[in-house]
């Protein structure tokens, strides 16, 4: 008999807090989300068959209320956008915005993003990875649970086309040391703002309320943006 490999669970980088749903926000769910919802298989999806056309794809980890990734699509018609967020309020207020904007080109999924981006995302498909404020875990007997890992890092840089990018945003100084410790392990990617820099806010990155606020009480925000080498 061969030796059975020991079984680890792999650690999780978020902590499902439900919350309280809204009237409206149920209603998205049921109503809305057979048209533009994603349930998790673990097989690879067809972008374009779930998208129905052939388009520049973003896929961001993470929309939180959903209001700025409604904002990006509804500016930028010409990309499509698939978002994950495993707290339902939040899936339930992006499919609100979906349908008060009329748009097309968002696809939601309420899933562990890892294993999402790991089984139904295929390599060379994407040509942005957003992840922005994501938890920080921000006591130092917590950091494994920190999403950006290098064999996170590894799943995005395959996933991404040649010249994809990956953007990542935080507004705790630490967790952006930290991400920019784990990006100079892997030279398949170039810092746009250059080794060791961080960039300045994009245009196409809207301000959440959330980083409005901080901003208002003096913290600081740092957009770490890096773009896969051909």
């Amino acid at each position: 008999m061969p030796e059975e490999k020991p079984f680890y669970r792999r650690i999780r980088s978020f902590v499902r807090r439900e919350g309280r749903l809204t009237k409206g926000q149920q209603r998205a769910l049921e109503e809305l989300w057979p048209r533009f919802g994603v349930d998790f298989t673990p097989q690879l999806l067809d972008l374009d068959d779930l998208f129905g056309r052939q388009a520049p794809r973003i896929l961001e980890i993470g929309f939180g209320n959903g209001g700025a990734l409604a904002q990006l699509a509804q500016q930028h018609p010409e990309n499509d956008y698939f978002g994950i967020e495993v707290h339902r309020p939040g899936v339930g207020n992006l499919l609100l915005h979906v349908e008060q904007d009329q748009l097309s080109n968002v696809r939601v999924s309420q899933h562990d993003a890892v294993e999402v981006l790991e089984q139904q995302i295929p390599d060379n498909s994407l040509d942005a990875l957003y992840l922005l404020f994501p938890d920080p875990w921000h006591k130092k007997k917590h950091h494994k649970r920190r999403i950006v890992q290098s064999a996170f890092v590894e799943m995005v840089r395959a996933r991404l086309k040649s010249g994809g990018v990956f953007h990542m945003a935080t507004d705790w100084e630490d967790y952006a040391e930290h991400m920019q410790e784990v990006m100079r392990e892997f030279p398949g990617f170039d810092n746009t703002a250059g080794e060791g820099k961080f960039s300045p806010r994009p245009d196409y990155r809207p301000q959440t309320k959330f980083e409005q606020r901080g901003q208002k009480l003096g913290h600081g925000v740092w957009d770490l943006i890096y773009r896969k080498k051909g």
